[in-house]
């Protein structure tokens, strides 16, 4: 079994466990190295003495008949996903590092007020609203929109339907063992870990979640399971880091949402990764990550 397990987030269903592994350990190994712990991210990706594996699980949301994901919301979906895109967009109105973000998010929250149609018809709007932010504009509308719409589908899938579930849940349990110390979820699959992390019969030494939703309240954190949310029992250390920037993560600080975080939850810090806020391999390289993973690692 691994000693640390990957978790990988949204639109991934094009690439592989190995391909991500490839793309995540130097920047892993580059924030461990920043952290003072050379020796162990020598080990880490130039001589890969510590047995790392992503749990990989983005073949789940292609569709059955075709080579690509299919982008279309159904049913419930929907309305699942209005109300995400609006959180996300409440994010920005109060969070958002840039001013302008701030203003223009506002604004659109504002335009939103006294809309009475379905929420099909509302989703358009609002993912029209999101294309105005900085983290999505650089794509342009139509590519923003895109992304958008196949972030809040994968989202959606996993917390609404029982058979992608414990698909993904099994993928991650299969590479847990007694060896695994460390556990990294990205996005989604900060979930997916946290989750997983409820599972465990022995103590795990870290859990680390990156550009977490967690704390998206009504659209993730009731959702979570089991209910109500808590610290996951046999986590001895929970770290986790948020880019002000980064809409899909949740306010950084989680503690007052999860019962028994007292010296285990570690949920203040920020990290700024530049134009990309939710890019996976930009936080690997931080510092802030590099330190709790070289200290599990070394400690146990």
């Amino acid at each position: 079994m691994a000693e640390v397990v990957l978790v990988h987030g949204i639109a991934q269903e094009q690439k592989s466990a190995d391909g991500l592994e490839a793309e995540w350990l130097p920047s892993l190994a580059g924030g461990v190295r920043v952290a003072g712990h050379p020796e162990l991210a020598d080990r880490l990706w130039r001589t890969r003495q510590i047995d790392i594996r992503m749990a990989f699980y983005g073949d789940l949301f292609l569709s059955k008949d075709q080579q690509g994901a299919s982008d279309e919301l159904t049913g419930a979906e929907w309305e699942f996903a209005e109300q995400l895109a609006a959180e996300w967009l409440q994010r920005a109105a109060e969070d958002s590092s840039r001013e302008s973000d701030r203003v223009v998010a506002e604004r659109e929250l504002q335009g939103q007020i006294g809309e009475t149609q379905g929420a099909r018809a509302a989703l358009r709007p609002l993912i029209n609203s999101l294309t105005r932010l900085r983290p999505f504009a650089k794509f342009g509308v139509a590519l923003a929109e895109r992304v958008v719409v196949k972030a809040l589908r994968q989202v959606t899938r996993y917390l609404t339907e029982e058979e992608i579930r414990v698909a993904v849940q099994q993928r991650v349990g299969a590479l847990i063992g007694e060896d695994t110390k460390v556990i990294i979820g990205h996005s989604l699959g900060s979930v997916v870990a946290y989750e997983a992390a409820h599972q465990l019969e022995r103590p795990l030494p870290l859990l680390l979640t990156l550009g977490s939703p967690l704390g998206l309240q009504t659209i993730v954190y009731d959702r979570l399971r089991p209910q109500p949310p808590g610290v996951p029992p046999k986590v001895q250390r929970w770290v986790n880091i948020a880019d002000q920037d980064d809409l899909v993560a949740a306010r950084p600080n989680l503690t007052a949402l999860f019962p028994g975080a007292d010296g285990v939850l570690e949920s203040a810090y920020t990290v700024d990764n530049g134009a990309k806020p939710h890019e996976a391999t930009f936080y690997l390289a931080k510092q802030q990550i590099g330190a709790p993973v070289g200290q599990a690692l070394q400690s146990s």
